[in-house]
């Protein structure tokens, strides 16, 4: 496919890079991890003070969960005294009330943190979405043409939620696993600092074996996140043309496509899960060795009358709010680092280049008269290859001006010049004689309406398609262009009529659904007018309708028509033929008959088809 035949619209039909562009191949290892944390870090600053809030209540909430076996340490103590005389009731109820207290306040304060977390990361996310959307619009269409809609819509969802999932849950369990963690440590060696040592040393080994896994495993979660994009991106591709699979019998090849992303997907994602899934029985067996360890230095004590009971009692709690901050710890390494290679993905999308900021233009044409000159306009989608050489051309106010030429001559890339979805290499274009490079694009767009080859219907009401962006635009208006167009009548048939919802349900022709762009077009009412193939889906009688409609459209306006008929551009004043992103011939349609040349060679070849 030619690069012209899928500008515009984007790139749905161009061959997309590696999702996610920069990204590399899979298994690279993430490039920028410590930029895209710290971009993450600065999206969070607005709320800090409540995030440290936050943090803070869990670590008092953790604090409480640590005093906590040293009560009952003194409540087995007592009762270990009572075995031989009288159990002093009140005291072990005094201390029951005060570890209750000491309890309930931990889980309220746990409730408090991840409200406020839950609450601030709906927000973060939210921006986050937010700044993707308004980043979307910025860029140029060059980036859609080597990334596929699959990876970018991943981004949007599946690394965004992965950042929330992580924000809501792993930082809060990070401060409160390393306040449970120092504190219990500090605790045990408070209480005898040989069964302290004792119970360190037998944790050492976990803390080896999870450093080793986390640097092992880092790569697969990057790769992981790629291959989702990828796959998303494939699904997205396949199932939006699903028809066109169909019909070429592509199925094949696309469950091969599939079943050879969905392979890599699964082998970093299995390698990813399995190696943090080995972190939880790793510390499981950590703490029951520290649990048997405790059990024999302590019996060991007792039995020499260095400690008593209730100590032993407080170590085996210790020793599970010791190993299991370790495991939690090992679950967030693991969240982390698929936070971190989705944050990458994110803020690579967030970070890329946009189109030029245009606040300081000055420059605005409320409105144009219509005339269009094109002055050695050279162009080409690389800089290796030019699809426009050297481009001339002067279209006056009212003109009718067609654009010819086989596929890849340059015809689209043209509009797509004008319209300045594109910048020019070389040369100049002038609306009116003003450069369009001093207006905004904003402006430009506001100066043309358009109708394409390929429709593009939204969710919504036939009103609310034709008045796209118009709200302004009364109803009145649109039964008229309707009926300009030969679609009244139809749009009456219907239950609703003009209130009739366009979904996947609806069952419109190729011919209605462009029907209804081109009344799109003629409410706009803009001074300058593309239409690009804009009859190519309607029948030959349909045409003939849209035709006149056309010509009452194009009155008083400078309107560009790109057509493979020509019968549809006959009455063109200014036709311009083009070859290899030059013009070869350019004049109206006896004029280019009587040359004899490309054109008419073009014409007559088509009229001998029809023939």
């Amino acid at each position: 496919m030619a690069p012209e035949d899928n500008q515009i619209k984007g790139s749905k039909g161009a061959h997309p890079g590696p999702p996610g562009g920069a990204m590399g191949a899979p298994g690279a290892k993430p490039k920028n991890v410590k930029k895209a944390m710290k971009q993450l870090i600065g999206y969070c600053r607005k709320y800090l003070a409540f995030i440290i809030i936050a943090l803070a209540l869990g670590m008092v909430g953790a604090i409480f969960n640590i005093v906590g076996p040293e009560i009952l340490s003194q409540m087995t103590d007592l009762i270990g005294e009572g075995l031989m005389a009288e159990i002093d009731l009140d005291a072990i109820i005094r201390l029951a009330v005060i570890l209750a207290i000491l309890y309930g306040l931990g889980f309220i304060f746990n409730y408090v943190q991840g409200f406020i977390m839950a609450t601030i990361t709906q927000s973060v996310t939210k921006r986050l979405r937010t700044d993707i959307s308004t980043k979307i619009n910025r860029l140029p269409l060059k980036y859609f043409d080597k990334t596929s809609y699959g990876d970018i819509l991943s981004r949007v969802t599946n690394d965004i939620d992965l950042i929330a999932q992580t924000m809501n849950q792993s930082l809060g369990m990070l401060v409160t696993s390393l306040t449970m963690f120092l504190g219990s440590l500090v605790m045990m060696f408070y209480t005898n600092w040989i069964m302290a040592l004792s119970a360190v040393l037998s944790t050492i080994v976990g803390f080896g074996c999870m450093s080793l896994i986390i640097s092992k495993s880092q790569r697969h979660f990057i790769q992981q996140q790629q291959e989702l994009g990828k796959l998303n991106g494939h699904i997205e591709e396949t199932y939006s043309g699903h028809t066109i699979v169909k019909v070429y019998n592509g199925e094949k090849a696309a469950k091969n496509t599939f079943h050879d992303i969905n392979t890599r997907l699964y082998d970093s994602a299995w390698k990813s899960q399995f190696m943090s899934g080995l972190m939880m029985p790793l510390m499981m067996f950590v703490g029951n060795f520290g649990y048997v360890v405790v059990c024999i230095v302590g019996a060991v004590l007792v039995h020499n009358g260095s400690i008593s009971f209730g100590v032993i009692v407080a170590f085996m709690i210790y020793i599970r709010l010791f190993t299991q901050p370790l495991s939690q710890l090992a679950q967030v390494a693991t969240s982390l680092q698929s936070t971190a290679a989705a944050s990458e993905r994110v803020f690579e999308f967030i970070d890329e280049e946009e189109l030029d900021n245009e606040s300081d233009k000055m420059e605005k044409l409320e409105t144009a008269k219509g005339n269009v000159e094109f002055r050695h306009v050279r162009f080409g989608y690389s800089e290796d290859k030019m699809v426009i050489n050297d481009f001339s051309a002067i279209a006056k106010a009212g003109q009718k001006v067609a654009i010819v030429g086989p596929t890849g001559a340059g015809k689209t890339t043209l509009v797509n010049l004008l319209m300045r979805f594109y910048e020019i290499n070389d040369g100049e274009i002038l609306i009116d004689g003003v450069p369009i490079d001093k207006l905004t694009r904003e402006n430009i767009h506001n100066l043309f309406c358009m109708v394409l080859q390929d429709t593009w219907l939204f969710e919504g009401t036939i009103r609310e398609n034709i008045k796209y962006s118009k709200e302004y635009v009364t109803d009145e208006k649109v039964e008229e262009a309707c009926k300009a167009v030969g679609l009244h009548h139809f749009i009456k048939t219907l239950p609703l009529g003009y209130d009739t919802i366009l979904d996947d349900k609806a069952n419109l022709s190729s011919g209605q659904k462009q029907l209804i762009t081109i009344a799109r077009a003629m409410v706009e009412n803009a001074p300058l007018l593309i239409l690009d193939e804009a009859t190519s889906s309607v029948d030959t009688r349909t045409e003939v309708l849209i035709q006149e409609a056309m010509d009452k459209l194009t009155v008083g306006k400078t309107s560009f028509v790109i057509a493979h008929r020509l019968s549809t551009i006959k009455n063109a004043d200014l036709i311009l033929v083009m070859k290899d992103g030059d013009i070869i011939e350019s004049g109206n349609h006896e004029e280019l008959l009587e040359k004899n040349g490309f054109y008419s060679e073009l014409y007559n070849s088509q009229f001998e088809q029809v023939s």
